[in-house]
């Protein structure tokens, strides 16, 4: 394993073992991640196809996540470990990408899993379609504990188009992600100062600028960890994170942006009040995520009715509820 200074800026030069180009470049931005770091990345060590590079970005941890990487791991040449003061989850990524030598890029989450044969089959799917610039696959969701939940990601489909990545997440992570770095290139990395919204505004310029497909292939190749935590604040920080996305698509779709903010906004306020249950928040959070939903497109009552009233009725309802809750927490506490 290579290894680079905190303020290195130079690319890692490759050993007498790594001078071949491998097939795929996987990118790991790193922070605080010592819990679950070892077994994401014995998940691409386990992968089916061996001929790939690992670039670990450690951006700046203080929980021995630089340790563990170094200790488990620092016997493979494969394996490039890079540090530097801490600069945000855009920033580690794109210095993983300039670092790395590979035709295909793809990036894994510290916390995130891959099925063994991820990067197998997204190189053969991108050596027999030449026009998919980005290819992702079928999510399953993992609890914080990496159980599996039996929950899967909507089934992808074969193309998008640039208002799916406005209104929607059908990637649903960065790990899910394979990419040509020819796109990377030409489109320019993540924005820099983004830590949320910053994969979809991405793949919103992919999109927009109309010369590759983004594309999804059917089978489960990635496994994505829910987080338990921050939730009052990190649902604060992902929509003012999204704002920045719009922001951002302002300066080169102004005319995506006029004709679909509106149901954006709604069904990403509507994400947002599902994920506060989910999570166990607040009653009021949902409630006023689902509340700001309805009055910026309330039409997606009947655009998209399921999701959409169920979301309502169990946020409403936990509003509801929430008085006759605590008058029977106090009265628990009183006989006890």
């Amino acid at each position: 394993m290579t290894h680079t200074d905190p303020h290195e800026t130079a690319a890692v030069v490759p050993g007498p073992a790594e001078r071949n180009v491998p097939m795929v470049s996987v990118v790991v931005p790193i922070y605080n991640a010592a819990t679950h770091i070892a077994q994401t990345l014995r998940s691409v060590l386990n992968q089916s196809l061996d001929d790939w590079e690992l670039i670990a970005v450690d951006d700046g941890s203080t929980d021995g996540s630089l340790a563990i990487v170094s200790r488990l791991f620092g016997d493979d040449p494969r394996i490039h470990l890079v540090t530097q003061p801490n600069a945000g989850v855009s920033v580690a990524r794109n210095r993983g990408v300039a670092l790395s030598r590979a035709p295909l890029i793809a990036f894994l989450d510290a916390d995130d899993l891959w099925h063994p044969d991820k990067l197998l089959r997204h190189v053969d799917y991108h050596a027999h379609q030449a026009e998919v610039g980005v290819s992702f696959a079928r999510v399953e969701f993992l609890s914080p504990e990496g159980t599996p939940t039996g929950l899967l990601a909507a089934l992808p489909r074969a193309s998008y188009r640039p208002e799916d990545f406005l209104c929607e997440n059908p990637t649903n992570t960065t790990s899910n992600w394979v990419l040509r770095r020819e796109v990377f290139i030409s489109v320019g990395g993540f924005v820099s100062d983004m830590s949320y919204s910053e994969d979809l505004e991405w793949l919103l310029r992919v999109a927009c600028d109309g010369r590759w497909r983004i594309s999804g292939l059917p089978q489960v190749l990635t496994y994505y960890r829910t987080s338990a935590g921050g939730l009052s604040s990190s649902l604060q920080r992902m929509e003012q994170g999204w704002l920045r996305l719009i922001q951002e698509a302002r300066r080169y779709a102004p005319d995506l942006v006029a004709q679909h903010f509106a149901t954006a906004q709604a069904i990403h306020l509507r994400y947002l009040a599902r994920r506060s249950l989910r999570l166990g928040g607040t009653p009021a959070i949902g409630t006023d995520f689902m509340v700001r939903a309805l009055r910026s497109d309330w039409q997606i009552l009947w655009r998209q009715p399921r999701r959409t009233v169920l979301t309502a009725m169990a946020v409403f309802a936990r509003q509801l509820l929430a008085p006759w809750r605590r008058l029977g927490g106090r009265h628990g506490r009183a006989r006890s």
